[in-house]
């Protein structure tokens, strides 16, 4: 009863304030997470500095301040994602090289678009699936409280997105059939296995990253493409896309998952803060038979996709 309450009465009539009042009230949040609240501080000095270790402390303080400053323009974000119309939406995602995916759809080529937790994914959820010919199709687990993982998932699917569980996207997969799909997976979160990732370095560091971008790719032929956004200004945001195949099949062991991983670790670096430092990304512990575990999951890879 208390979330309804909260949803109705609270979460929703605040997403109808204009995104400028919204922000008012999230640089205040701003100034309290710099200088009162500690949220998950911790957290994200350890990431920042594991992962720029060649930068000083005050330049490793810099990027944990703008990170801190982008999370909360996230905040007032998301909350606006709510209500947010779709010719708001369209003012303020701009999508670069269109014609490369219209392209691919024209071909009758099923898409996954892979991204990150970076700059502000929750607005692509909502608008990829009027941004784009293909039909848009999002991989999700529940979240634990069951009225706003439906409410959210309304919220976020209310301009055709068709979100799946992530226990039978497959079953999904299998069913579309006619308008192609573009598959969205947000592929930087910690896998829940570490003994079925795929380990690679990301950020100077090894890790676990799941493999079902990879996996996906080869059992039903989709074309993987990453998809780059970039931050213009308060609530304005740039898209590029980059093919990393269109064939997997031409495709080695791990070459996809690798060249996925690279792109956003390159735009980790040019602009750090708008990647999302309280995730606690590394928190696998690297198998101690790592290169055996390699060895199966290639021999295994091989036998189902290339042999």
């Amino acid at each position: 009863m208390f979330s309804k309450l909260a949803y109705y009465l609270l979460v929703i009539p605040i997403s109808l304030l204009p995104l400028w009042v919204l922000y008012l009230f999230t640089d205040f949040f701003y100034l309290l997470l710099i200088s009162i609240i500690s949220y998950r501080r911790g957290v994200v000095r350890k990431n920042i500095a594991n992962s720029f270790s060649d930068k000083t402390e005050k330049e490793r303080r810099k990027i944990e301040r703008k990170f801190y400053r982008h999370f909360t323009d996230l905040l007032a974000e998301g909350v606006k994602n709510l209500s947010i119309s779709k010719m708001q939406l369209k003012k303020r995602i701009h999508v670069q090289n269109r014609d490369e995916i219209d392209q691919l759809y024209i071909q009758g080529k099923n898409v996954i678009f892979v991204g990150g937790h970076y700059n502000n994914w929750e607005w692509i959820i909502c608008a990829q699936n009027f941004l784009f010919a293909h039909q848009a199709v999002g991989i999700g687990m529940p979240m634990t409280n069951t009225f706003w993982d439906k409410r959210i998932n309304l919220r976020r699917s209310r301009f055709g997105m068709k979100i799946v569980h992530a226990k039978n996207f497959k079953e999904t997969l299998r069913q579309e059939n006619g308008n192609p799909i573009s598959l969205l997976i947000l592929a930087d979160q910690s896998p829940g296995d570490s003994m079925k990732s795929y380990w690679t370095k990301f950020l100077n560091q090894d890790t676990a990253v799941a493999f079902g971008v990879e996996n996906i790719a080869h059992e039903y032929n989709y074309a993987v493409v990453f998809l780059h956004m970039t931050k213009v200004k308060r609530g304005y945001y740039n898209v590029t896309f980059e093919l990393i195949c269109d064939l997997p099949s031409e495709m080695q062991y791990g070459e996809i998952t690798d060249a996925h991983v690279k792109s956003l670790e390159n735009d980790i670096y040019k602009d750090p803060q708008y990647w999302i430092w309280s995730h606690k990304r590394w928190k696998r512990e690297i198998p101690e038979n790592l290169e055996e575990l390699r060895k199966r999951q290639y021999e295994k890879f091989i036998q189902r996709y290339l042999s």
